[in-house]
């Protein structure tokens, strides 16, 4: 029987180059589950395999069709952003296992569909000078960086992934992921003692 891993941490921890690089050395095993979204495509992202970037109108359809496994809504400062995982049919735990980036509240909707036993939370952790400066660095990439938002995600973080809240959601695993190489050879060593049970 196959398992979702889920990754998560705050903002800057690397989730997405985490997820990349874990993919790219083991894309036999692993599948990933691409979320949609709302909001607007960043520079380099691919529609379909960094998101389904959606139209509002679209994640109303899907909601009315009760395939919304779960969502988060976010008051950004350029308007309100969604984030889902969609039971698309792609997910099928006979063939395999699946990794995905998600949230506390959102790894609770996916072991309330699918079981504690096939969720695996994954936290990055990373120091927050190390962060700040990951998301200045990217913010400043983009074609209209919004330093407001990126102030508002990562003071918000403060409080989605205090320790409390960690423990209220059974986090388990906690990874640092200070040099790429180092975090995804943990996860490696996580995967294959769980896979192993």
């Amino acid at each position: 029987m196959g398992k979702i891993f889920c990754i998560l941490g705050k903002s800057g921890a690397g989730k997405d180059t985490v997820f990349q690089g874990f993919l790219s050395k083991h894309s036999d095993d692993f599948r990933p589950i691409v979320e949609y979204t709302t909001r607007p495509k960043r520079p380099k992202e691919i529609n379909g395999k960094s998101y389904y970037f959606v139209a509002e109108s679209i994640f109303s359809k899907l909601r009315e069709k009760g395939k919304i496994v779960e969502e988060r809504v976010y008051q950004t400062t350029r308007g309100v952003w969604r984030y889902a995982t969609v039971d698309d049919g792609k997910i099928d735990f006979s063939i395999g296992n699946y990794l995905t980036i998600t949230t506390p509240p959102a790894l609770a909707a996916l072991r309330s569909r699918f079981g504690d036993h096939a969720v695996i939370a994954l936290y990055l952790e990373v120091e927050d000078g190390l962060r700040l400066k990951r998301l200045i660095h990217r913010e400043e990439k983009s074609d209209a960086p919004d330093y407001a938002e990126l102030c508002r995600r990562f003071l918000s973080d403060e409080r989605d992934f205090s320790i409390s809240e960690l423990g209220r959601y059974r986090i388990k695993y906690h990874i640092s992921n200070r040099k790429l190489a180092d975090c995804i050879r943990c996860i490696e060593k996580i995967v294959n003692e769980v896979l192993s049970k």
